[in-house]
């Protein structure tokens, strides 16, 4: 079963952006040590380079579930602001949140599968190959891509997975007044004592 890992900054700033980036990193570090298959499906630019209001990862492997949850909740991340030097704030919080996706039933006249090459990292094989796969669902006009994979396979299995989820959520927020709705994540970042904290420019967890 895949599992879904939202990384978000809340409505935090630029240095919890950072922080969503950092943490994202050290995710996908921790996942390949721990041997479970870690792919970015989406994930929303932040306001200055290099940093990410909200990043998505789907997980697979033995134990993935308990992996995840060892980031499902408030993180804090301490270091100095590299943005506000002169700023007090030492402390900037983040909040994970995993989902498992909702099998979704889709007729396959209503969505759209498109490839293209990727224009992400990946070296020669992704100039020379149409890897990255877009599909859209043509009755909510909802729209995803993945590119992360060299093989146009495995991106159209993330896509697809990424797509399911975006459904289900919005089913969801429908029948339940858009309480379950992910994105409602960016709004109730709570803070106090956090799950996890990590310190400095290298964001190592400290005990």
């Amino acid at each position: 079963m895949n599992i879904l890992l939202q990384l978000s900054s809340g409505q935090g700033p630029d240095e919890c952006e950072l922080a969503v980036s950092l943490a994202g990193l050290r995710f996908e570090s921790e996942a390949e040590q721990a041997g479970i298959q870690c792919q970015r499906l989406e994930q929303q630019s932040g306001r200055r380079s290099g940093t990410l209001k909200s990043v998505t990862f789907t997980l697979e492997g033995k134990n993935s579930k308990a992996f995840a949850d060892r980031w499902a909740g408030t993180l804090l991340w301490t270091h100095t602001s590299p943005f506000r030097p002169r700023h007090k704030r030492k402390n900037w919080f983040i909040q994970g949140t995993t989902f498992e996706p909702q099998t979704v039933e889709l007729d396959v006249h209503d969505i759209e599968i498109k490839t293209c090459r990727a224009s992400g990292a990946g070296g020669q094989h992704v100039n020379k190959t149409d890897s990255a796969v877009t599909i859209t669902h043509r009755p909510t006009g909802i729209q995803v891509r993945s590119e992360a994979a060299r093989s146009q396979w495995s991106n159209r299995k993330q896509a697809m997975i990424l797509l399911e989820h975006k459904l289900s959520l919005r089913q969801k927020a429908q029948d339940q007044k858009l309480q379950q709705d992910r994105w409602m994540q960016h709004y109730q970042l709570e803070r106090g004592q956090p799950l996890r904290t990590f310190a400095g420019e290298r964001f190592k967890e400290t005990l």
